[in-house]
């Protein structure tokens, strides 16, 4: 193993693993092509800052907890025609990010709400952005448990470092008082600092079943809505839909029950006939 030269532990130093790298092999190139002091200097930044960005993408999308990673080349917009794809794609350029508005999924479940919230999560990762993903109720038992500690402004602090956070199912499971209240005081935290994606099976005014109290929800929904992109899935399931049809000849549950049925009823001997 060849021992390193006093140019590869500079740059070791100075933290430039790709100049490094590619440092030998770019002179070569240089000398053969002739290429400029300036042109060899700034052909290993590229390849440095190209190494660094993927890195980051990297990180980004590590930290970001997405519990499935899912990407918009694998969202069929065919399934869900409410959509606008263009309006969807224009999203996850993310100029949506910097003014902090908030993207809203509303509809019905299994059309792909949440698969679309994490492909703008996962885009907005790629551009360099922080994300963070939380499931509804799972943010609220976090948020439940700080409070026990006293930690709740450490953690709406910690979630004020995000650039994006997305709310995954919120509707499916409705919140106590305590947790109404604290994920109210987390969004509001959150309001036109931090872009906020959530996906929601419930119409805006089913939300009081969630959150129980009119007047916070309300308040809640004045927020959210306000400079809103509000993204409507209206349809089948799409999960349903991607079920394998029962063959013709194949006989349903109920069928076969109802047969099993009529043949036990044939061998069972009638009343008062010998064993």
């Amino acid at each position: 193993m060849e021992h390193p030269t006093p140019l590869d532990v500079a740059l070791q130093q100075l933290r430039l693993p790709v100049f490094g790298q590619f440092y030998a092999r770019l002179a070569q190139e240089a000398q053969a092509t002739p290429l400029s002091y300036e042109g060899y200097l700034q052909a290993l930044a590229e390849q440095e800052l190209a190494y660094r960005h993927r890195q980051r993408q990297q990180q980004y999308l590590k930290l970001a907890r997405f519990p499935v990673r899912k990407e918009l080349a694998d969202f069929d917009f065919r399934l869900v025609p409410s959509l606008n794809q263009a309006r969807v794609l224009t999203l996850a350029e993310g100029h949506y990010i910097r003014p902090a508005e908030p993207i809203l999924m509303v509809g019905h479940p299994g059309l792909g709400k949440s698969h679309l919230a994490t492909a703008l999560g996962v885009a907005a990762c790629q551009q360099g952005r922080r994300v963070r993903f939380s499931n509804a109720a799972g943010l609220v038992n976090e948020l439940l448990a700080a409070q026990e500690t006293h930690r709740v402004p450490q953690l709406i602090a910690t979630a004020l470092k995000q650039q994006v956070i997305i709310l995954d199912e919120l509707g499916f499971i409705p919140f106590s008082e305590r947790g109404a209240q604290l994920i109210f005081q987390f969004c509001s935290a959150l309001h036109e600092r931090v872009a906020l994606i959530v996906t929601t099976n419930l119409r805006f005014a089913d939300w009081t079943q969630v959150f129980g109290n009119p007047s916070l929800t309300a308040a809640l929904l004045d927020r959210l809505t306000a400079r809103a992109h509000i993204l409507e899935f209206v349809g089948d399931s799409y999960r349903l839909r991607q079920q394998p049809a029962r063959r013709p000849t194949e006989p349903s549950v109920a069928e076969r029950a109802t047969a099993l049925g009529a043949e036990a009823a044939d061998t069972e001997p009638a009343a008062g006939a010998p064993d």
